[in-house]
């Protein structure tokens, strides 16, 4: 049954994408070529991957090519491919609408942004070249057939808020993609892409390296052929052919000698559809045993969804030049799940399964020695490029951290990369082993503290007395911080101590004897306000003490050693089973003037009403110093204003 034409709308999201390009956001509008021959490449891959299965796809048309037209006259280019094809369904969902599972992600993004570069970077991260043809064309007009099937569908827009959809004949497999172009306009970048010499030009700068042949028609004289008895040659004549423009030859056989840094950043671009250079580039080939070639890029920039459960990341598997995985996540272990880029072996059989390949000695061996490489290569920039690395680290330092409780063979490997905050510096971030080198010579641990945000650390009552001894303390803001933590105990001989379990002690051993001995004289003193405080406040805290790691302020709370961190149990509670409330340890600042006066009264009138609020504010005021939420905000309230009421 022929399904009716239809015209509909674009996302939200997609009608900005679409004016943003069309307003000449982009000075280099020759990209929109490289991204229409990237999507027919991956249309090519994808049919020779489905194919390994089911041969009937091919049907009996084994061509694999992408053919670049051009119709002077009335001023059309066609990019079309011999490949997978679409069907309706998959023209309405891939093309109507953009990354789906990230449209709310791109709207926030998209209000955000500022500069053309930083729409560029925006566009390439979610992955939606295909836009780019309207920065060259008045319209866009697709047809495409999917391998396997007979419909084929048209799809229709000019780029102003609607598309349409509808039947198309199309004789065989494959999509046609045509822009109407506009004028040239050299002054705004737009050249005539109606030249067949200025698209060879392009292809030959951004695409050599596709491994299908990219066709174009040219044009050339040819003398005429030489008259008999000495008449006049015949007149020349326009002859016009097929030439392939690229030269097919995979990058990654190459020599990197060989391969000049433009082109390694424009393959990058093909596979990961990235509009900016990468960081780093990683091109080596294994020999042996196992023989294979690789060729791995770290981005620029993370990807919208590198913390996304749903995102689909790996790398390009190949065997023998011939795709057999377009994205292979068990080639590398799931932190380095950002790197980009594809590995060709030679043994490896054509229609291996997911199943076999992971069971495949070869492979295993295969993914240990590529997580060595890309860790040798952050080690290498650690060591010998700081600026570099820095960007590195502020894009994937998080996705890092997960490989020390993810990765037990490589964690001595990645430990001496890790960078954290600290109280050192409030701009320059820290390795471990930079801390180790200026711990003071009592200083037996490391320390550190969890938390929401910098400022939140910085002003927690917990740091009061190590910042009073001049003691540094790491700061653990990453909600991933606290995975690490719980495969992190030492290093270099140092324990790690967080100043927010347990009880502190530091300084020399006579110092800490004559911290034991000052709270031991005031313990008989303040014992009836501590056991107050435990009746009153049982429900929120398991024990009252007294304590030494405060200065100026006159309560904290702390957990004990071995139990949640407050930025981990809140994580616990957002879960989808929650988790139980921890009862917490209520620590006293003897010192303190409001805890000696809440003493003076609690001694000479225990039954003092006022005592009862003054708790409930001693409790809230040691939540909010840390960045929690209060239980019972308006009994907080209520205490605060009887209080004020009898003291003002």
């Amino acid at each position: 049954m022929t399904a009716p034409n239809e015209t509909l709308s674009f996302q939200a999201e997609t009608k900005e994408l679409l004016r943003l390009m069309i307003h000449s956001l982009y000075t280099d509008k020759d990209i929109f070529l490289r991204e229409l021959i990237s999507n027919a490449s991956d249309a090519l891959d994808r049919l020779r991957f489905e194919s390994l299965t089911d041969s009937e796809l091919l049907a009996g048309d084994d061509k694999f090519e992408i053919r670049v037209d051009t119709d002077k006259a009335a001023r059309t280019l066609t990019v079309s491919d011999s490949g997978i094809g679409m069907t309706r369904a998959d023209v309405i969902a891939n093309i109507g609408t953009i990354a789906r599972s990230g449209t709310g992600e791109l709207r926030s993004r998209l209000k955000g942004t500022g500069s053309a570069s930083d729409v560029a970077d925006l566009i390439g991260q979610f992955g939606v070249g295909f836009y780019s043809a309207f920065m060259v064309a008045d319209k866009v007009r697709l047809v495409t057939r999917r391998a396997g099937t007979a419909e084929a569908t048209a799809w229709e827009s000019e780029g102003l808020g609607t598309y349409t959809v509808g039947d198309a004949e199309k004789p065989a497999r494959g999509t046609s993609i045509t822009l109407w172009l506009k004028p040239p306009d050299s002054e705004n970048g737009l050249e005539d892409y109606a030249d067949d010499w200025r698209l060879s030009s392009i292809i030959r700068k951004h695409s050599d390296f596709i491994s299908y042949p990219i066709i174009v028609k040219t044009e050339h004289e040819e003398e005429g052929e030489a008259g008999k008895d000495g008449e006049e040659p015949a007149e020349k004549k326009t002859v016009v052919e097929d030439s392939t423009i690229n030269s097919m030859k995979p990058i990654w056989k190459r020599s990197p000698a060989e391969v000049k840094p433009e082109e390694y950043n424009e393959f990058y671009k093909h596979l990961s559809h990235d509009w900016a250079d990468p960081l780093k580039t990683i091109h080596f080939r294994a020999e042996g045993t196992f023989e294979y070639e690789a060729l791995l890029y770290i981005p620029a920039k993370a990807p919208w969804d590198l913390f996304y459960a749903g995102a689909e990341t790996g790398l390009r598997l190949f065997a023998k030049r011939v795709m057999i995985m377009d994205k292979c996540e068990d080639l590398l272990p799931g932190y380095l799940r950002f790197i980009r880029g594809m590995i060709d072996a030679s043994d490896l059989p054509l229609n291996i399964s997911r199943q076999r390949l992971q069971q495949d000695r070869q492979f295993t061996q295969i993914r240990k020695r590529l997580t060595h490489k890309v860790l040798d290569t952050f080690k290498e920039m650690f060591a010998k490029e700081d600026e570099h690395y820095l960007t590195f680290w502020k894009e994937f330092g998080r996705a890092v951290k997960e490989g020390v409780a993810q990765d037990f063979d490589n964690r001595d490997r990645i430990i001496p990369l890790l960078l954290f905050q600290s109280s050192n510096d409030p701009e320059k971030l820290t390795s471990l082993k930079d801390y180790v080198a200026r711990m003071k010579p009592d200083q037996e641990q490391i320390f550190y503290l969890t938390g929401e945000n910098r400022a939140v650390i910085e002003n927690s009552p917990h740091l009061e007395a190590l910042r009073a001894k001049e003691y540094e303390v790491l700061f653990m803001v990453d909600a991933v911080d606290e995975l690490m933590l719980q495969n992190l105990n030492e290093f270099e001989g140092k324990k790690l101590k967080s100043v927010g379990k347990g009880v502190i002690e530091f300084g020399t051993e006579q110092e800490k004897e004559e911290a034991h001995k000052q709270l031991d004289e005031k313990k008989a003193e303040f014992t009836p306000l501590i056991e107050f405080l435990q009746k009153e406040l049982d429900k929120h805290v398991k024990q009252v003490r007294l304590s030494s790691r405060l200065t100026t302020s006159p309560a904290c709370l702390v957990v004990e050693e071995h139990d949640y961190s407050p930025m981990l149990e809140r994580a616990l509670q957002m879960g989808k089973d929650g988790a139980p409330k921890q009862r917490r340890v209520m620590e006293l600042n003897p010192n303190h003037p409001l805890i000696l006066r809440m003493q003076q009264r609690q001694a000479a009138t225990p039954d003092d009403a006022i005592l009862h609020n003054a708790a409930e504010l001693l409790l809230g005021l040691s939540l909010l110093a840390e960045g929690s939420e209060l239980p019972d905000p308006i009994r907080f309230s209520r205490a605060a204003s009887e209080v004020l009421d009898k003291v003002i």
